[in-house]
């Protein structure tokens, strides 16, 4: 099961939520938020594998809440579930330091699948939104003579972790598919961030698409 944490200030979105991300899909929710002064006590008491985080609530919006989060001792990673695309609430998102963007509404599908990508260690992103991480990572990531240089430097191994990671997969899918341990395929995804000198997965997965170690539709 994938315990959850979840945080809105509406009860009937909660409930919504809840009926999506159910047993049977293999999700738990084991603390709801109405506030995101409630979301700290409530991760370190049910220690859960993924927080999905409103942005827009009373006395403290989500945004804080994640920023407050990231601040802990090997936090769960956020999902923040909005209803606001604009400028301002996505790169706030990314700045706080979560790790997947879905819009409220998505499909019951989609958020499944962004849950399940971002706990087990993805990032994610709307497709409403996605254009312009990727516009803003290109803009601002280095000279691409240099970024060759640096793609060059990585192993066949690490290339297909690359792969499989620009693909969603999750460390542990990677793992399976490549039959090593999960802790092997962390050491390759931290050496990949080294040697490309890029800080998450989705600057090391716009590098990639960039340089055609992997494009869009194949492989």
């Amino acid at each position: 099961m994938i315990r959850v944490v979840l945080a809105d200030d509406q009860q009937i979105v909660r409930a919504g939520v809840a009926r999506i991300l159910g047993p049977e899909d293999g999700f738990e929710i084991v603390a709801e938020c109405a506030d995101g002064t409630e979301v700290l006590p409530a991760v370190r008491e049910r220690r859960p594998d993924l927080v999905l985080m409103d942005v827009r609530m009373p006395t403290m919006g989500g945004l804080e809440a994640t920023r407050l989060l990231q601040a802990e001792p090997d936090p769960p990673p956020v999902l923040v579930l909005t209803t606001f695309s604009d400028d301002e609430v996505l790169w706030g998102a990314i700045e706080a330091g979560a790790a997947g963007f879905v819009l409220k509404d998505t499909t019951a599908a989609e958020l499944i699948a962004a849950a399940r990508g971002v706990a087990g260690g993805a990032a994610w992103f709307d497709p409403a939104v996605t254009p312009r991480v990727l516009a803003a990572y290109r803009g601002s990531v280095a000279p691409a003579q240099r970024q060759v240089r640096r793609l060059e430097a990585l192993s066949e191994r690490e290339l297909e972790v690359l792969r499989r990671m620009a693909r969603g997969a999750t460390n542990r899918e990677i793992a399976a598919a490549l039959v090593v341990s999960e802790g092997t395929v962390k050491s390759h995804v931290g050496a990949i961030f080294t040697k490309l000198d890029v800080r998450d997965r989705a600057a090391a997965i716009v590098l990639a698409f960039d340089h055609g170690v992997v494009t869009p539709g194949g492989s």
